[in-house]
């Protein structure tokens, strides 16, 4: 059985959608926008991608929208603090090679959750799991709320 590829996803709705999704090593693996997109535009793009773990919003509340995309998945929202501005939103996305500023903002709502998890996905990753696979999956089971060593028990319990 192949192992999906999780991810963290982060969605900019209103007049045009945008999606970015990045691994669990924070790297972009897909950008998408589309003018009018319903549900089933988001919920299609982002299966294709792969199995949502979080989904993230720029802003401090989530729209209705991020929340149904959400509850479709039973993923983990992530919502900043605090609102950013333009200006850090632009920054956070320089190296990104991102120019759509809906598919720029998706992106910052990604990679804001991905560091919120990031310590804890570094020290799953220097464990030595066996295959990389393994790390993937823990990381995804922490960040559905088990501890990192729960993830690790279960992960060995399914393979016997």
């Amino acid at each position: 059985m192949i192992d999906p590829m999780y991810l963290i996803v982060g969605i900019d709705p209103g007049k045009t959608t945008g999606i970015a999704c990045l691994d669990l090593n924070g790297k972009l693996v897909l950008a998408k926008h589309m003018q009018f997109a319903g549900a089933e535009w988001i919920t299609s793009t982002i299966s294709k991608a792969g199995t949502p773990v979080i989904i993230a919003s720029d802003k401090r509340n989530a729209s209705e929208t991020v929340r149904k995309i959400n509850a479709t998945f039973s993923s983990r929202l992530f919502c900043p603090g605090r609102e950013l501005k333009i200006k850090e939103k632009r920054a956070a996305a320089k190296g990104a090679t991102i120019k759509d500023p809906h598919e720029r903002d998706a992106y910052v709502a990604a990679i804001s959750a991905y560091r919120a998890y990031a310590n804890k996905f570094k020290q799953i990753e220097h464990m030595a799991l066996e295959r990389m696979s393994d790390a993937e999956r823990v990381k995804a089971k922490v960040v559905g709320k088990y501890s990192i060593s729960e993830a690790i028990e279960n992960r060995k319990a399914n393979r016997r």
